[in-house]
Parts: structure tokens; C-alpha cells; sequence
């Protein structure tokens, strides 16, 4: 029997369509969120009268509790922001809200990566190989200075191995004041992948007519790092090691992985 930790299946984040392609252990949901530069915060901003918002931010996992848990095991998604910011507002709102019986705020978070455009012989077969991991969280306001440091150092080093102690710190009182932190205790989360090649009905496969003149394929895509090039004021002559070998070798294993996927099963059409 494995003791590999999941979330467990509901409602919520249960995978429906093509259902083979559900996952739900917290390694692969957090491997997903891990890799993507930018996550999308989804959560209502109060009114039923006004639309749902959805925000593109930094978000990155950890464990203050437990600072040495990997990704097999529960951790927190920590977002930073202004702190008047409309979020951060609503957060607020919600956590004094509390205390009179309603509801902390609550959020869905969803994190995307697309590994190859999959191209097949009807346009309803075409599809894309793809990680995407949903997260469904109750947001909580991070006001311990200690557990704010962490998130701060952990957010950054998130966008860049090793940047956070490279650079002034600790922030200074303004910084400190400006900047908050929220915590997504995670509730419910699910993954759901993609691989392999063109997956194209059978009636499609006999045409010869058709198989000589449509190419079918999977056309690879992969994050790729430019040159770092040092901004106008940099007094550093050369680029650190950690920045070089960061960008080349993300860059690589990007690349390896979604070369890697065509050669995978996929998961039925589309």
C-alpha cells in the first residue's frame, strides 16, 4: 500500500472529464504550482453583484511550521502584494469579519504549464500537453514578523535559486509596511496532466487521402532564459554563478521535459 499523501477526492476538486488524467497526490500538485512563474488567484470581492476576479501573481509553497517539508508533503501557498491592494483589502475585511461569525475569505488557485501544441488530423482532435494543478484555499493574514521574513526570503528565492541573500536585507520598516503576505491553507486540490502524441479517430486513421496531406506532430513548448543583461546602474562586473547556471540549467530541463512528454501515452482525445 503506498503512503504517498493526497488530497482527497470531493465535490470540489474532483476530476469529471477524461478522469484518467486526474491526479491528486500533494507531489505532483505541488510540482505544478512549483513550476509556474505565475499563479491565478480566483475569489469573490464581496458583492454578488460584482463580477469574480481573478488575479496573475507570485505564489510559492512552504511549511513555516515545518520548514524542511518537501513537496510530498502539506504545505502552505504564501501570495505577497501591497497592502492596500484590492485583494489584500478583502482579505482584511473578511478576517475582522470573523470575529462576528462570517466566513474567512477563499480563495481558488490555478497553475498552468504547457509542454507541446498537439497537432491531429480534425480540429476537434487537436489538442495540447499540458500540468495544471487547481488549489482550493482558506486565506489567512500573515501579521507574525517572523513568518512574514520567511515568506518574503521564500517567495524570492521562489523566482530565482538563492536571490534573497544576494540582495539588502532584511527589508527595512516602510517595506515591511507596505507589503502583505497572505497564506492559502490548502482545503481541496487536484491536478490533471497531458502527454504523449495526436490521439485521432479511427475513421480519420484509414483516410490515406487525408494522413498524406495534413501533418500531424506535437510541436514542443518550453520556457527559454535570455542572456541576463545587467540593468544601467549594475556595478557588478560579472553575472553570479547562481543566476548563470539557474538559466541554463531551468532552462534545459524545460526543454528536456517536454521533448520527454511526446514520447508518453496520452491520456485518450483531447
Amino acid at each position: 500500500m503506498s503512503s504517498e499523501l493526497s488530497y482527497p477526492k470531493s465535490k470540489v476538486n474532483k476530476v469529471n472529464r477524461l478522469a484518467d488524467r486526474g491526479k491528486y497526490d500533494c507531489k505532483t500538485v505541488h510540482e505544478i504550482l512549483k513550476a509556474s512563474p505565475v499563479v491565478h488567484v480566483s475569489f469573490n470581492p464581496g458583492s454578488l453583484d460584482d463580477y469574480p476576479v481573478i488575479l496573475p501573481m507570485i505564489g510559492k509553497l512552504g511549511s513555516f511550521e515545518n520548514p524542511s517539508a518537501d513537496l510530498s508533503e502539506p504545505l502552505d501557498l504564501y501570495l505577497h502584494g501591497y497592502v492596500s491592494s484590492r485583494i489584500m483589502n478583502v482579505a482584511r475585511k473578511a478576517a475582522q469579519g470573523e470575529e462576528e461569525g462570517t466566513t474567512p475569505l477563499k480563495v481558488c488557485v490555478c497553475a498552468t504549464k504547457v509542454d507541446g501544441l498537439v497537432l491531429s488530423l480534425t480540429p476537434n482532435s487537436h489538442s495540447m500537453n499540458y500540468r495544471s494543478s487547481v488549489i482550493f484555499g482558506t486565506v489567512e493574514l500573515v501579521m507574525d514578523l517572523d513568518e512574514k521574513l520567511y515568506a518574503m526570503k521564500l517567495i524570492t528565492d521562489g523566482v530565482l535559486p538563492n536571490r534573497y541573500d544576494d540582495t539588502r536585507v532584511p527589508p527595512d520598516s516602510a517595506e515591511m509596511q507596505s507589503t502583505q503576505i497572505l497564506k492559502v491553507t490548502i482545503d481541496h486540490a487536484s491536478a490533471k496532466i497531458r502527454t504523449g502524441q495526436p490521439g485521432d479517430y479511427e475513421k480519420d486513421m484509414k483516410r490515406d487521402d487525408l494522413r498524406e496531406k495534413t501533418w500531424t506532430g506535437v510541436i514542443p513548448v518550453y520556457q527559454a532564459f535570455g542572456e541576463p543583461q545587467a540593468a544601467s546602474y549594475n556595478r557588478v562586473k560579472d553575472v553570479p554563478d547562481y543566476i548563470t547556471n539557474y538559466v541554463k540549467e531551468h532552462g534545459e530541463a524545460e526543454k528536456e521535459y517536454a521533448l520527454t512528454c511526446i514520447d508518453k501515452e496520452a491520456a485518450g482525445k483531447s
